[in-house]
C-alpha cells in the first residue's frame, strides 16, 4: 500500500493517506483510457451542422435550356450540385457522435489515470480547505502556498460550496466535484489535486 503525504492550505504537511492499491497501484491501461476519452469528447460534439441537397436548395423549377438542339449538355435543374449555388452531394447533416462505453471500462480508465498520475508524481492530496465565505483571493493564496502552477485539476467534495466558489474564477483550475470526477479531467492537467475528504469518496467507489 503507497502513503502520500497530505498538504494544509499553508504548504504545511498535515499527515499521510494510505492509497487503496486497486485504484491507485494498477497498471494504466492506456488504450481504455484512450476510448473512454473519445466517447467522452464525443458526447459534447453538438452535430448541428447542415448542409442542403439538391431537393432543398431554392430554385431550379424548370429546365435551364430545352434537351436537344444547343450542342450542351443536357441539364433538368439549375440546383444540381455541378451547378454553381447547387445542392451538397454526401454533406454533412445533423447527427449525434456520441457512442456507448462498458461502465467497467469507465472505471478502469479513471483508475488507470489515478494511477498514473500518482507514478507520475502528478497527485497532491490536500486537507479540505477551511474558507469561511468564497474568496479567490484566498484560493489564490492557498495555490502559490501549494507551489501549484500551471492547468491543475482540483477535486473536491461535493458539498465544498465556499471552495468551488473561491477557485471557479482561478482561469488555470478546473473543479470538479467527486461525484463527477471523468477520465479527460483526471488526466488534462499539469498536477491533480483532490481534497482529504474528496479521496475518501473515489476510494469507495472505485476500489
Amino acid at each position: 500500500m503507497t502513503t502520500i503525504e497530505i498538504k494544509d492550505a499553508s504548504g504545511k504537511k498535515a499527515g499521510t493517506a494510505d492509497l487503496t492499491p486497486s485504484v491507485f497501484g494498477i497498471e494504466p491501461n492506456v488504450p481504455v483510457m484512450h476510448q473512454v476519452v473519445r466517447a467522452q469528447r464525443a458526447s459534447w460534439r453538438q452535430g448541428t451542422h447542415d448542409t442542403r441537397t439538391r431537393g432543398e436548395v431554392r430554385g431550379g423549377g424548370k429546365k435551364p435550356y430545352r434537351q436537344k438542339g444547343t450542342g450542351r449538355a443536357r441539364q433538368g435543374t439549375i440546383r444540381a450540385p455541378q451547378w454553381a449555388g447547387g445542392g451538397t452531394v454526401f454533406g454533412p447533416h445533423p447527427r449525434s457522435y456520441a457512442f456507448s462505453v462498458n461502465k467497467k471500462e469507465i472505471k478502469l480508465a479513471m483508475r488507470s489515470a489515478l494511477s498514473a498520475k500518482l507514478a507520475d508524481n502528478q497527485l497532491m492530496v490536500v486537507k479540505d480547505f477551511d474558507f469561511a465565505e468564497p474568496s479567490t483571493k484566498e484560493a489564490a493564496a492557498a495555490l502559490k502556498a501549494l507551489d501549484l502552477s500551471g492547468r491543475i485539476t482540483l477535486v473536491i467534495a461535493d458539498d465544498a460550496v465556499n471552495t468551488f466558489l473561491s477557485f471557479r474564477n482561478i482561469q488555470s483550475v478546473t473543479i470538479v466535484p467527486a461525484r463527477s470526477i471523468n477520465t479527460y479531467d483526471l488526466i488534462d492537467n499539469k498536477m491533480l489535486v483532490v481534497t482529504e475528504s474528496a479521496l475518501k469518496y473515489i476510494e469507495e467507489v472505485l476500489a
